[in-house]
């Protein structure tokens, strides 16, 4: 093990929602802005409610995976999240440490998204992976194609009628070289460009309507991802 196999990734900012929120939102919300993280082998080191969480994972060989969350409260009922995530990646380090902080960018404007619009209502959470075709360089700019929103700008609305997914329409939230973020009145798309850090493209569906199902949703949008790169 060498020390260059190591990487921290620091990220900070303002929340809206209180540090109580943040702090449910982070530890039992996260099907709602991330992934289910219920089934992770962590130990909370640190654990002072509100404001300090430090979430770790140990592994063979020195091997761990750390998260930490440092929240102050502001006024207006926000709150100032300062983010850490350490831990060691064991192969490809260039890729994994671009991919990585580049994601905490995205994901954590995603949690920004759900306090501000869906905290604390029921989600149905799904994950959809592309197909192999997807992993080429015009992987991700082809998906923002045919979803219509290529020329599009983050606060940009959008109107788009998918084929065997239905008709969307709401706010382009978040838009870049690699990572999309549309959302609707009642459900939240993330896209993730992969392909740029070799990886297919995939996406979340964070559906608070109260009558998501995740087989039908995981079966829609795999069918249409496949027709995108047919």
């Amino acid at each position: 093990m060498t020390d260059n196999r190591k990487f921290e990734i620091v990220y900070d900012t303002d929340l809206p929602g209180t540090p109580e929120r943040v702090w449910e939102a982070v530890t039992k919300g996260t099907p709602g802005w991330m992934f289910p993280t219920d089934q992770w082998p962590d130990v909370k080191t640190v654990e002072e409610y509100p404001r300090h969480l430090v979430s770790r994972m140990d592994g063979p060989d020195g091997w761990f995976n750390q998260l930490e969350h440092v929240l102050e409260p502001l006024d207006g009922g926000r709150a100032r999240l300062h983010y850490v995530h350490s831990g060691i990646f064991a192969d490809n380090w260039d890729e994994q440490y671009d991919g990585a902080s580049k994601h905490t960018e995205f994901y954590l404007h995603t949690l920004g998204q759900y306090l501000q619009y869906f905290d604390g209502r029921p989600v149905v959470f799904t994950d959809i992976q592309g197909p192999a075709a997807s992993q080429v360089p015009d992987g991700f700019v082809r998906l923002k194609k045919a979803l219509g929103v290529d020329a599009a700008s983050q606060g940009d609305t959008f109107d788009v009628e998918l084929d065997g997914v239905g008709r969307l329409t709401g706010q382009v939230d978040f838009s870049n070289e690699n990572f999309l973020g549309l959302r609707t009145a009642d459900t939240m798309y993330r896209f993730f460009g992969r392909n740029a850090f070799g990886a297919p493209v995939g996406m979340t569906v964070h559906d608070f309507s109260g009558g998501g199902v995740s087989e039908a949703t995981a079966k829609a949008w795999g069918d249409y991802l496949g027709k995108v790169y047919a």
